[in-house]
C-alpha cells in the first residue's frame, strides 16, 4: 500500500488510478480509462442514490451541481452542463449510466455493479474514492458511512483488498 505524506496509509492506486482509472469489467472487455470527470459523474450518481433517494436518478443539471459541488470533494471543479453530458454519454457508451425517460427531463443513473461486478459496499468505497481522492482507510471507513455502514477498518481493507485482486483485474 502507498503511504500518504503525513504517514497513513492510502488505498493501494493512489491519485493516478482515481484521476484516469480503468475499469475492466471482464477479461473479454476492457473499459478505456476513465477522464476526472467522468470518475466524479459514476461517484456523484452512486453517492446521490443513497443520500437523496427521492430525487434519484438525477437529472443532468442535478449531477452537474453534483459534480461542482464544493464540500466532500477533492478536487474542487467547475464543470458545465455540455461537459457532463458529454460524459454521460460517454458512459452511457460504457454501460456504466443507464437513461431514464419517465418525466419531463431526462435522468441518470448508474449501473457500476452491474459493469464491475463488485458488490455495493464496494462501491461505496469506490464512490468516495472517486469524489474525495487518496484516504487513508479509516478515512474510507467514516467518509463511506453514509453509503454503507462498514463495522471496523477490518472490512473496509476487506473489500479493498477484492477489489485490488479482482479476477478481472484490479481496481
Amino acid at each position: 500500500r502507498d503511504r500518504r505524506p503525513d504517514g497513513g496509509r492510502l488505498h493501494s492506486g493512489s491519485r493516478a488510478s482515481i484521476d484516469r482509472a480503468t475499469f475492466p469489467p471482464n477479461a473479454a472487455m476492457t473499459l478505456p480509462a476513465l477522464s476526472l470527470l467522468e470518475t466524479r459523474v459514476l461517484g456523484v450518481l452512486a453517492e446521490k442514490q443513497h443520500t437523496v433517494p427521492d430525487a434519484y436518478p438525477l437529472t443532468l443539471n442535478a449531477l452537474a451541481a453534483g459534480c461542482n459541488q464544493k464540500t466532500s470533494r477533492d478536487p474542487i471543479l467547475n464543470a458545465t452542463d455540455a461537459e457532463v453530458q458529454a460524459c454521460v454519454d460517454h458512459l452511457k457508451s460504457l454501460s456504466f449510466v443507464v437513461e431514464t425517460s419517465g418525466g419531463r427531463v431526462m435522468r441518470y443513473a448508474h449501473n457500476i455493479e452491474r459493469v464491475l461486478g463488485v458488490p455495493s459496499q464496494a462501491v461505496a468505497l469506490l464512490a468516495v474514492l472517486m469524489l474525495r481522492g487518496p484516504q487513508t482507510v479509516a478515512e474510507l471507513r467514516l467518509n463511506s458511512d453514509r453509503l454503507h455502514r462498514f463495522a471496523d477498518v477490518s472490512a473496509v481493507e476487506g473489500f479493498l483488498d477484492e477489489l485490488a485482486t479482482r479476477p478481472a483485474g484490479g481496481l
